[in-house]
């Protein structure tokens, strides 16, 4: 009688927004960081996600958290929740 839908654990990612020149959508940079396997040196790595936006207006610099969600556009697949 009671049941739950639940969704599958989506992943949460904290970037800096890159670009806000689109109407409710903003491009975040997601970086990490990894340990080459050979030489143990600590690489930067980074990506860009396309994230929908429509909480309020985000400038460029701004950290954000993202959250994977179901594909909106040809690129975008997360959403911007804080």
């Amino acid at each position: 009688m009671g049941q739950e839908i639940t969704r599958g654990n989506r992943k949460v990612k904290k970037g800096i927004v890159v670009s806000n020149k689109m109407e409710k959508t903003v491009v975040v940079k997601i970086e990490r960081r990894i340990r080459h396997p050979r030489y143990d040196k600590i690489i930067t790595r980074a990506t860009k996600v396309y994230a929908h936006n429509e909480l309020r207006p985000l400038e460029i610099g701004e950290e954000v958290t993202v959250v994977e969600t179901r594909p909106l556009s040809k690129l975008k697949r997360w959403r911007v929740v804080a």
